[in-house]
C-alpha cells in the first residue's frame, strides 16, 4: 500500500505538468477552436529560457536558489507570453477566415519553425540544469516508507496555484468574463463592446506563458533536456486536454492527473504483469488512453465546452 501511495503521489507530479500545458491548448482551443500545435515548442522555450537564465544571468545566485528561480520564472513567463501573442499575430490572425485546415497548417509550421531555432541555438545537445537548485528544501514524510521530496511539494504547490488561479480568473474576473463570451460567439461579443483582438492576443499570451513556467519547472525537476522535449511532452499534454474534455479547464486538469499517474503506475507495475521494459510502454498508453476516450466518450470525460445557440 505504501508503494501505491509513493507512485500515486510521483504521478501526480507529473500530472501536475501535463495539466498546465494542457491549460494553454484548452484555453486557445476554447476561444478560437483552433489546436495551437506550437503551444508545445513554446512550452520547451520556456525550458531552454530558464536553462540560459540560470546558466548566464542568474548563475552567481549560487546561495540563492529561490531568489534565482523567482527572478528566471519572470521573465520566463514575460517572453514566452510575448512569443505567444507574435505567434497568434503572424501566423494565426490572417487566418481566421480561412477555414479550419488553414490554420492547423500554420500551427505546425509555427511548431517546426520553432523547434528548428531550438535545434541551432542549443546545437542539438543535451542540456542540463545547475545541480543541486532547491537542494535545501525539506522533505515531507507522510508515512514510514512513503515521503515527498521538498522539489516536488514546491512542484504541487505551484502547479495548483496556477490552475486554481487561471479558474478563478476566467470565471470571476470582469476579463475572464470577457474570455467566455468571446468563446461562444465573436461577432456578439463585438456587439457587446469586446474588443475581441484584444482578448484573444491575451489568451495567446496567458496560455503560453504558463507553457513556458511548466517547461522551467521541468527542466529544474528532471534536469536536462533537448529540442525535442516540447514535441513529446506537448503532444501528451494536448492528449491530456482532450481525455479531460477539449476547451474545459477543469477538464484539462482532470486529464492531466490521469495521465501522469496512468503513466507511473505502467512503470512502476509493468514488470508485475509481464512487461520487462516497462519504461518503454510508458508513452504507449498515452495512445491507448486516447483512442479509448475516443472511442468510449469522444467529448472528453467533462466534456467539451459548447455553446447552444437558440
Amino acid at each position: 500500500m505504501e508503494t501505491f501511495l509513493q507512485q500515486l503521489i510521483n504521478g501526480l507530479t507529473i500530472g501536475g505538468f501535463y495539466a498546465v500545458v494542457a491549460l494553454g491548448y484548452t484555453m486557445v482551443y476554447g476561444v478560437l477552436k483552433l489546436i495551437n500545435f506550437a503551444h508545445g515548442d513554446m512550452f520547451m522555450w520556456g525550458t531552454l529560457t530558464g536553462w540560459a537564465l540560470l546558466t548566464t544571468v542568474f548563475a552567481s545566485f549560487t546561495d540563492m536558489d529561490v531568489i534565482a528561480i523567482l527572478a528566471a520564472s519572470v521573465v520566463v513567463l514575460a517572453f514566452i507570453g510575448v512569443m505567444g501573442m507574435t505567434i497568434e499575430r503572424v501566423a494565426y490572425r490572417p487566418l481566421r477566415s480561412a477555414g479550419r485546415l488553414s490554420p492547423i497548417i500554420s500551427a505546425l509550421g509555427a511548431a517546426f519553425a520553432l523547434q528548428a531555432v531550438a535545434r541551432n541555438v542549443s546545437d542539438a545537445r543535451w542540456r542540463t540544469y545547475p545541480e543541486g537548485l532547491l537542494a535545501e528544501l525539506p522533505n515531507v514524510q507522510l508515512t514510514g516508507r512513503v515521503s515527498l521530496s521538498g522539489l516536488q511539494v514546491l512542484m504541487l504547490v505551484t502547479c495548483a496555484a496556477v490552475m486554481i488561479g487561471l479558474y478563478l480568473f476566467v470565471q470571476r474576473t470582469r476579463v475572464g468574463t470577457a474570455m467566455r463570451a468571446v468563446s461562444l460567439d465573436h461577432d456578439v461579443s463585438r456587439l457587446m463592446g469586446i474588443n475581441v483582438n484584444r482578448i484573444i492576443s491575451l489568451v495567446f499570451f496567458i496560455g503560453p506563458a504558463l507553457g513556458g513556467l511548466a517547461g522551467l519547472l521541468i527542466g529544474i525537476y528532471y534536469g536536462s533536456f533537448n529540442f525535442t522535449l516540447g514535441w513529446v511532452f506537448g503532444l501528451k499534454a494536448f492528449i491530456a486536454a482532450i481525455l479531460g474534455g477539449i476547451g474545459n479547464i477543469p477538464g484539462a486538469v482532470i486529464g492531466g492527473f490521469i495521465l501522469g499517474i496512468s503513466e507511473t503506475m505502467v512503470v512502476a507495475y509493468g514488470p508485475d504483469i509481464g512487461l520487462a521494459d516497462a519504461s518503454a510502454w510508458k508513452d504507449a498508453i498515452a495512445y491507448v488512453l486516447l483512442i479509448t476516450i475516443l472511442i468510449a466518450r469522444p467529448t472528453g470525460i467533462l466534456g467539451e465546452t459548447v455553446a447552444e445557440k437558440v
